[in-house]
């Protein structure tokens, strides 16, 4: 090829431009849908190739035939350039079904006509005079300046077009659109003032190379918009290009090879490649498709995420509006029933005081649960609040165990508490810790149908070698089973067969109590042996000093380190 082609800096520039182009109309081209207007982008690039293949052949040729053929090539590409551009234009970023087919026939009616037009002698060009050493001249017909005028006008229609869409576009889409104008327009205004401008100044013009090679610029900043939004799409972007490259370069081997043993091993090598280059860029592609759609599901999966917790904020909205309606009247019901079983309002008889006994035990449960579900929506809002305070665990479990017993005594079950008489302070809520009590003991007392339950409050060292109060309640109801245990304390959770010894439990108690435990520093769990055997649950809080004697202490080592 050095022996029959001039390869000047402008024919190696010219060959580059013809490689890259052809490169990128490729890798648009595969990666586009093709039914959009993207893919309609590789005949643009394809073109250009052409465009500066014809003028490196016409300016490295050293006979005046051959030069004059090439030139006429060179010709014919430029005209699809401009209507390649229009097509483009006019249809990006939407789908090519949407084009007007009657403006479509017409562009590629008078796009065929002037890049034919060339081919016939004595119309564009005329003659090609070899000259060695220095550029060729080239003669043209009488059909140039209507050529020219194809030329300019689609050029300027491209532009308006771009130009009013940038302006009405917002987004990303009018950053592709700055980016198609100002890479497409700066190759156009080289290419007219280096090739049509130039010939009519001064007839034969020596800079025509630059117009082609302009292109690159071109293809690599509209290339860089169309892809700019696929972050995926860089690593099959790459696999591609170099795949590509790679056929090019052994395709052009293959054809400039001496040897017909260079020949064999030359294209031998060339179909190898594309064997194997094309597995590997469908083996990319594949992933990059999975990983997309794995990024697709994981944004909807995110967005339905923020919607359900939308929608759980506003049930836990509504169940904390509803409960403070309910609480209102249900604690009337509460005290006048009460009142009426006192006897606050006169004698009773004995019928209606059974009837009053259940109206006040159903309406105090019903109190409880809608406490349960406020406290939920407090803990679920960020709305508990907690009001700390020393307190003395033993003191407060005896007097839950005295208010309770009366109770289970009537139920025919035996409550037993047991102190190991030492101090038993935490620095915690009270209201909150006698709710906790009450709940795990009420707890307990349903699910024990009979037998004993016993309350424990003493001090011990944990594993940490901290010293905690331990607040227990042993039973001997139903037990719980081992599956059950880890997900006790949770939501809606009840241990299993629960429902046959307790109808109305909602699962909510021990969660609130988690909650609230939690929420003061403490610890909550339940053991059991199994089903049957019993359970026990176990509160524990780390032990302080009251506040009062903890400012002595510190009172009195401040004292000794000033002495």
């Amino acid at each position: 090829m050095g022996d029959l082609l001039k390869l000047d800096l402008p024919n190696y520039l010219l060959l580059l431009a013809a490689f890259v182009n052809l490169l990128l109309a490729a890798v648009i081209y595969f990666n586009s849908n093709k039914k959009t207007s993207e893919s309609l982008y590789s005949f643009l690039a394809l073109s250009c190739s052409m465009w500066a293949l014809g003028m490196f052949m016409y300016r490295g040729i050293p006979n005046s035939y051959s030069a004059l053929i090439w030139a006429r090539f060179y010709y014919v590409a430029t005209a699809i350039i401009p209507a390649s551009l229009l097509i483009f234009v006019m249809s990006f970023p939407n789908k090519v079904d949407w084009f007007n087919k009657k403006v479509l026939a017409t562009i590629l009616i008078i796009s065929l006509f002037f890049s034919i037009l060339p081919i016939f002698p004595n119309t564009v060009v005329t003659k090609v005079v070899f000259n060695q050493g220095r550029e060729n001249d080239i003669f043209f017909g009488s059909g140039f300046n209507l050529w020219g005028i194809y030329l300019f006008s689609f050029f300027v229609l491209s532009l308006l077009i771009l130009v009013k869409r940038l302006l009405n576009s917002t987004g990303p889409i009018k950053k592709q659109y700055i980016y198609i104008l100002f890479g497409s327009y700066i190759s156009v205004i080289i290419g007219v003032i280096t090739n049509h401008i130039f010939p009519f100044i001064f007839n034969n013009p020596n800079y025509a190379w630059i117009g082609p090679t302009a292109t690159i610029i071109m293809v690599v900043i509209i290339t860089a918009a169309i892809l700019k939004q696929r972050l995926f799409n860089i690593r099959l972007i790459a696999t591609q290009l170099f795949i590509f490259s790679l056929w090019i370069f052994l395709l052009v081997r293959a054809f400039i090879s001496g040897s017909i043993i260079d020949q064999l091993v030359n294209w031998g090598s060339f179909i190898g490649t594309v064997v194997i280059g094309t597995f590997l860029i469908r083996s990319v592609s594949k992933e990059v498709s999975q990983r997309e759609k794995i990024e697709k599901l994981a944004e909807d999966l995110g967005k339905a995420n923020e919607r359900l917790k939308e929608l759980d904020k506003q049930k836990t909205e509504f169940v904390s509006i509803a409960s403070h309606q309910l609480r209102s009247p249900l604690t009337a019901i509460k005290g006048y029933s009460s009142m009426l079983i006192e006897g606050s309002f006169g004698p009773i008889p004995k019928k209606a005081q059974g009837a009053l006994e259940v109206v006040f035990q159903s309406s105090q449960k019903m109190i409880s649960v809608i406490e349960d579900f406020l406290n939920i929506t407090r803990i679920e809002l960020g709305r508990m609040k907690y009001e700390m305070s020393d307190i003395d665990i033993g003191t407060l479990a005896k007097q839950v165990v005295e208010e309770q017993r009366p109770q289970m005594t009537k139920n025919g079950l035996k409550l037993e508490f047991e102190d190991d008489g030492n101090d038993h302070n935490v620095y915690a809520d009270l209201g909150k810790i006698n709710q906790v009590f009450n709940n795990i003991i009420d707890n307990a007392s349903k699910y024990t149908k009979e037998g004993w339950i016993k309350v424990r409050v003493e001090n011990l060292t944990n594993q940490a070698g901290e010293e905690v109060v331990r607040f227990s309640v042993k039973d001997s109801g139903v037990g719980i089973e081992k599956e059950t245990l880890p997900k006790l304390f949770e939501k809606f959770v009840r241990a299993y067969d629960a429902g046959k010894v307790n109808l109305i439990g909602t699962g909510l108690g021990l969660y609130v109590a988690k909650q609230i435990v939690e929420g003061l520093g403490g610890k909550i769990w339940a053991e059991s042996e199994g089903k049957g055997k019993g359970s026990t649950f176990i509160v524990e809080f780390k032990h302080t000093k009251p506040l009062a004697e903890q400012e002595k202490e510190k009172k009195v080592v401040e004292f000794v380190e000033g002495i």
